[in-house]
């Protein structure tokens, strides 16, 4: 039988310190001596100690916990594994760090009045904000409830590229999809289609500039463009748009990996082999581009590196605070890696 949870005082007196020293040993305050910090952490593992959470938030101003909002519904969020990497190592880098993670989802505009009164109320130390559209109101909702915020994709909002105190991590979008279609202009394409993803998120944007980069041009052609959602169904419909056109393509770049495997069962449906009458590029390398069939040529991104990365930097600003020493972390551009496998 356990018996009484063991408190402050109590690991004082088997430390032989003050109870003044122990709240600022397991507070992480300063001004303690190695030799008495030593043995009162032996004392508080000896004992089982555990902090008091709402005692430690009094000292340190701090809850501990961080909000990662995604600008997306729950059914979008928890179908497409490219989330799930995110998430991984955003949850792998805080848990590192013993702080706790808070996942919000947008389900409808009606959310943002809630997501905002939550990050103003003082519950969280700070936010990771990843999948904004075009003039979504989350940035300037950060921005007013004065929470250190870290932002997955590059800003697209006005003023974005002149605050200097921004801090986003992405991946070379424009770079990638540069490599992706100068591959299948390698392979002798000619007619190279685009499926793209939203247009309200730079990330598709940036993926649409540098399919028009590799083909030096300045719009896409009519003929060969199709717009997509990100989503495999999405594919699906925008492919058979893009093979009811005439004359069809001979290949396809997709704005990721779940869009470019709807374009597959499309083009197996109409019985179009890949990559003989058309190749098939997609954007992302998820795990299920292996198992495609064919096993999908892709653009790899280091997803689940880029959520830990956008933990790591919102946890050094609040390392940081408002110190003027130190170096100040900065904005990380990932690189991005062409894959070939069979479709292509």
């Amino acid at each position: 039988m356990h018996g009484p949870r063991p408190t402050l005082e109590a690991v004082a007196a088997h430390a032989g310190v003050s109870r003044a020293t122990v709240s600022r040993v397991v507070n992480g305050g300063a001004g303690v001596r190695k030799s008495l910090r030593d043995r009162v952490q032996a004392s508080v593992a000896e004992l089982g100690y555990v902090p008091n959470s709402a005692a430690r938030s009094l000292v340190t101003r701090r809850t501990g916990a961080v909000a990662v909002v995604i600008a997306e519904p729950e059914t979008r969020v928890f179908s497409d594994p490219f989330f799930a990497q995110q998430l991984r190592g955003i949850s792998r880098e805080l848990a590192a760090c013993d702080t706790q993670l808070l996942l919000m989802l947008l389900e409808g505009r009606t959310d943002y009045d809630r997501i905002g009164r939550y990050l103003a109320g003082g519950h969280v130390d700070g936010a990771l904000m990843f999948s904004l559209h075009r003039d979504d109101p989350l940035p300037s909702m950060a921005n007013a409830s004065g929470l250190p915020t870290v932002f997955g994709g590059r800003p697209g909002w006005p003023g974005a590229e002149d605050d200097p105190e921004l801090l986003y991590v992405d991946t070379d979008n424009r770079g990638g999809a540069r490599q992706a279609v100068e591959h299948l202009l390698q392979r002798g394409r000619r007619r190279i289609a685009v499926i793209t993803g939203p247009l309200d998120q730079t990330s598709a944007l940036d993926r649409l500039d540098g399919y028009l980069d590799a083909l030096g041009l300045s719009e896409p052609d009519p003929a060969l463009v199709a717009h997509g959602d990100f989503t495999a169904e999405g594919g699906e419909r925008a492919m058979a748009e893009l093979l009811d056109r005439s004359p069809g393509p001979d290949a396809v770049f997709a704005g990721n990996d779940l869009t470019a495997t709807g374009a597959l069962r499309t083009l197996r449906a109409r019985g179009l082999r890949v990559p003989q009458d058309v190749a098939v590029v997609g954007y992302d390398d998820l795990e299920q581009a292996a198992w495609a069939e064919p096993a999908l040529t892709t653009v790899r991104q280091d997803i689940q590196g880029m959520g830990r990365m956008m933990a790591e930097l919102l946890l050094r600003r609040l390392e940081l605070g408002g110190a003027s020493g130190g170096e100040r972390p900065a904005p990380v551009v990932t690189p991005a890696q062409l894959v070939v496998r069979a479709s292509s």
